[in-house]
């Protein structure tokens, strides 16, 4: 438990942040799995879109430390395959 003013202003700091990385990292997993029903649906045009409007956002949360960069590329190889074996 923290007793001192310092290190109760750093528990209420962190737990801020947590709830705030929390949702970052809800935010690439919707939109991996918007682009993912996509590629379901069987539209490549649909699938393309919802690809480009993903990659920016998971290049982002590479940047700012919410994933760590080798997932998000991962993340974007395996989904970048899917949608071009759609469109072949």
């Amino acid at each position: 438990m923290a007793n001192s003013p310092q290190a109760r202003k750093r528990a209420r700091q962190n737990d801020k942040r947590r709830a705030h990385n929390a949702s970052l990292r809800s935010l690439v997993r919707t939109k991996i799995k918007q682009v993912i029903a996509a590629i379901d649906t069987g539209n490549s045009d649909e699938a393309r879109a919802a690809y480009d409007s993903a990659v920016p956002v998971i290049d982002r949360m590479a940047n700012r430390g919410i994933i760590k960069k080798n997932k998000a590329a991962r993340h974007k190889s395996r989904l970048n395959a899917r949608v071009k074996a759609l469109a072949s």
